[in-house]
């Protein structure tokens, strides 16, 4: 039921893809090492992107097929990919390139994972003192060339075939970027930023117009948050920050991250010396449990010294100072860039699918893009829902137009159909 939506974890070896891939999936198990090509094959998991339940609005107690729900935060699964290493030079075949330019393909939205401590090159080989400012724009450049390439290479071919079939541009353009995951709304979106009116003599294009339409397809298919990894290591980190900060058009596509601050807080909880939700603000030490009367706080053991100075240094080089972790920051970001919306299909309005004591309410939750209307969200929920729809009603009992678009306001529906076991 529902779509899949991939978040991309992209970036050079050795930057910290791996570790925050396993800082940020239920079950994270990407080998990690401090070398380049420690991922050779793709390494797919389970993150969670975290909103407000409707359960505390309507005061059911909801329980979830798929993820989580703890004082009305919801956690809804979402896939990540943790791709083959990316180094200069890979749009040409070097080191692991073609295989990281072909995954690339399947992810939505990206994550660039950038170690901004500045003590890995280009390559993802140790050093210090490097400047991680270009890491970003030479990533970008690499994509354009694998694009740009395999394009620029067959356009004789393509712009014969446009002329000679009489094809809109958008029609033509779809037909050689559906491999890149395109869909023909986004081409179009492309066509129309670039400012394109049929007919378009493509023809007479030089490889400057090629290449402008390849980086207006770049930014509207792949949207990349950049995760400053590491900004808890000291050295020039700060200085590294400022500048890719001053650097950035969109500050608002930056979080500042330790991935091994979020790995070692969820080891420490595994092991029962600290209560910590993922991605909180602060986490809580068995005194400090206790001070607050916590009912957990009998479970937790006294960390020796050693440990307890690690999770003080976390608590004020990360938490103090960023907020947070930041990895759970970097998964909800992606999410958002992509506008999706949280939406509940229930199988009654009454109890929200629930029993009559309001328990066990809200159990789906789907992500679904910017657009959605009701009668498009029955044909992802199930062709049949859709084949044998006869309306939908929101929360208020209202009843919603089939294309109606999907909002904050109307993300809890109920569909009726001509077969009941379909609701």
């Amino acid at each position: 039921m529902g779509q899949d939506f991939i978040i991309g974890c992209v970036g050079k070896p050795s930057a910290g893809k791996s570790t925050f891939f396993n800082a940020s999936c239920e079950k994270g198990d990407a080998k990690v090492g401090n070398f380049p090509f420690t991922t050779i094959d793709p390494n797919q998991g389970v993150a969670a992107f975290t909103t407000k339940c409707p359960c505390k609005k309507f005061n059911v107690k909801c329980r979830p097929r798929y993820g989580t729900c703890t004082n009305g935060i919801r956690r809804v699964p979402v896939k990540m990919l943790d791709v083959a290493g990316l180094i200069p030079g890979a749009s040409e075949g070097l080191g692991l390139g073609n295989k990281f330019l072909d995954d690339l393909r399947q992810a939505d939205v990206l994550l660039h994972i950038l170690d901004i401590s500045g003590t890995t090159n280009e390559k993802g080989e140790a050093t210090s003192g490097y400047d991680p400012s270009g890491d970003h724009r030479w990533l970008l450049l690499e994509i354009e060339l694998w694009i740009f390439n395999n394009l620029w290479t067959k356009w004789g071919t393509i712009s014969r075939r446009h002329t000679a079939t009489n094809s809109t541009v958008a029609d033509t353009l779809t037909a050689q970027l559906s491999g890149y995951g395109a869909k023909p709304a986004l081409v179009q979106s492309v066509v129309d930023a670039l400012g394109l009116k049929d007919p378009v003599p493509l023809g007479e294009w030089e490889k400057e117009q090629v290449q402008r339409l390849v980086k207006e397809f770049i930014r509207q298919r792949f949207p990349i948050i950049l995760v400053l990894n590491k900004a808890d290591s000291g050295g020039e980190t700060d200085k590294n920050v400022v500048k890719m900060l001053e650097e950035t058009e969109d500050p608002t596509r930056v979080v500042l991250c330790s991935a091994l601050a979020e790995c070692f807080l969820r080891k420490m909880r595994k092991q029962k010396f600290i209560l910590y939700e993922d991605g909180g603000a602060d986490f809580w030490k068995k005194k400090e449990a206790e001070e607050e009367k916590m009912e957990e706080a009998s479970s937790l053991q006294e960390p020796d010294e050693k440990l307890d100075g690690r999770l003080d240094k976390i608590r004020d080089m990360v938490l103090f100072r960023y907020g947070s972790t930041g990895v759970q920051s970097a998964v909800n970001r992606a999410v958002d860039t992509l506008g999706l919306l949280a939406v509940y299909p229930v199988r009654n309005i009454a109890h929200f699918g629930g029993d009559r004591n309001g328990e066990g309410a809200f159990p789906e939750c789907v992500l679904v893009r910017p657009g959605t209307t009701v009668r498009g969200l029955a044909k992802i929920l199930h062709e049949d829902i859709e084949k044998h729809f006869l309306y939908a009603e929101g929360a208020d009992g209202r009843r919603l137009g089939e294309d109606e678009v999907l909002t904050e306001a109307t993300n809890v529906i109920r569909f009726v159909t001509d077969r009941k076991e379909l609701e």
